[in-house]
């Protein structure tokens, strides 16, 4: 079998889905406009908390390095909201958040996508998620086709901040077998963040150089999350640094008035590891398991 050509018989899921979950694929582009390109889907994990401006635009610089750069075809764009069990400080529940990502999806794109897969059950390896993803574009609705109805093995890549390649080329933070799963399988499209250093955090990953692709923002952007949410308990507008729709749901629930504690996406996958850690040792006396999870801000 060719390596992108797929089988069209779906197997049993290898995942554990929330209730009632269905995997969202309405935006999804089932057909290839150009066949000579190879189809990819990108997938950005993250706490949304709340989904900013930022973090959509992501997709759409993205989708020009991709144009400009690479060979490949974007069919698909995925949100992808952590669980609360994440447990990074001040975590919004995963409620509001898939619900301010769907807003912000399906009002201000015509082709992002939320999937709550991730969100509404236990903790989920990156690694994990992006098989989830691969499991049900190419498995169970069997890849995407060609104009002449030839079968496609879609690629999923992950899509961050740059401060997520800082955190993989940390050592101990990451698996090595989950960053030779995620950079080694999937890829990663990573979009500079400002007072970051890409080169010297890819330097140390280099075996993967090949499959990370470094996008740089040509209109510099530092809205975050955290900064978002110090202005909702400063009783500060944050109109302009999200969708309009993220807004008027943040106000209309009374969000993020009392927001606790923050921490940077860093700090909050390292303390959702070493909780994990602590579980594991406990219950096992086995060794030391490391983070694997990492989201932007």
């Amino acid at each position: 079998m060719g390596a992108d050509s797929l089988s069209t018989t779906p197997s049993a899921s290898p995942f554990t889905d929330p209730p009632n979950y269905g995997f969202p694929h309405h935006r999804l582009h089932r057909t290839l406009r150009n066949p000579d390109k190879q189809p990819v889907v990108l997938v950005a994990c993250g706490s949304f908390s709340p989904v900013t401006y930022l973090h959509l635009r992501m997709f759409e610089m993205a989708v020009d390095y991709i144009r400009q750069n690479t060979d490949f075809e974007i069919v698909g764009g995925y949100l992808s909201p952590v669980s609360d069990q994440y447990r990074k400080p001040g975590l919004l529940s995963a409620y509001h958040r898939v619900r301010m990502c769907n807003l912000a999806a399906e009002q201000t794109s015509s082709w992002l996508m939320v999937d709550p897969w991730e969100a509404f059950q236990s903790y989920q390896r990156t690694a994990v998620v992006l098989d989830h993803f691969d499991y049900e574009i190419n498995t169970r609705l069997g890849g995407i086709l060609t104009p002449s109805g030839e079968r496609r093995h879609a690629r999923i890549m992950l899509l961050a901040g740059s401060d997520l390649i800082a955190t993989m080329s940390e050592p101990g933070v990451w698996s090595e077998p989950d960053l030779d799963h995620i950079l080694g399988r999937y890829g990663v499209l990573i979009i500079e963040r400002a007072g970051s250093d890409m080169d010297q955090a890819t330097d140390n990953l280099s075996r993967w150089r090949h499959n990370i692709h470094l996008v740089h923002q040509l209109i510099q952007n530092d809205v975050s999350s955290t900064k978002v949410r110090l202005f909702l308990r400063r009783g500060l507008s944050v109109r302009y640094l999200l969708p309009a729709p993220v807004v008027d749901y943040i106000e209309q629930h009374g969000l993020y008035v009392d927001d606790g504690p923050t921490a940077s996406a860093a700090s909050g996958a390292i303390i959702a590891e070493k909780e994990k850690e602590r579980e594991k040792e406990a219950s096992s006396g086995s060794g030391k398991e490391r983070a694997e999870k990492f989201t932007p801000p």
